[in-house]
């Protein structure tokens, strides 16, 4: 199974808001059960949250979260949304300049263990050829 394009496709638009000036703004499935999030300002099981730069403070995009933390009632807050239960992301001034996403994305979709790719890398590694990447301080 492929890997989902959600979390791809949020960082493109993300980034394509930021550079054109607009707020961005993400739509999310309140009723998700992992999400870590405000939910006393959601509303039919949707909350909007601003994901701009200028509303976050250390944003995370990854492939599997969106996570930050905001200021809610003068109260900073961090927030851990994952991408299943992300519906869109949109800029507030234009909601037609965005993207909204198949629920069933995810269906039947389970992210590849930690623990299992390292050991998957183990056996390849001496049969495999090519670079090896480290971090240096």
């Amino acid at each position: 199974m492929t890997t989902p394009k959600r979390p791809y496709l949020i960082r493109a638009f993300h980034e394509w808001l930021e550079d054109n000036e607009f707020t961005a703004y993400i739509m999310i499935d309140a009723t998700h059960p992992d999400v870590v999030a405000p939910l006393q300002y959601a509303q039919d099981g949707r909350l909007v949250l601003a994901c701009s730069y200028q509303a976050t403070h250390n944003l995370m995009i990854d492939n599997d979260a969106i996570s930050f933390s905001a200021r809610f009632g003068g109260v900073s807050q961090e927030l851990w949304i994952p991408m299943q239960a992300v519906m869109g992301i949109y800029a507030k001034e234009d909601p037609k300049h965005g993207a909204f996403f198949d629920p069933a994305e995810y269906d039947g979709y389970q992210a590849e263990q930690a623990d299992s790719a390292s050991d998957d890398d183990t056996d390849n590694e001496s049969t495999s050829k090519g670079t090896t990447l480290r971090i240096l301080d």
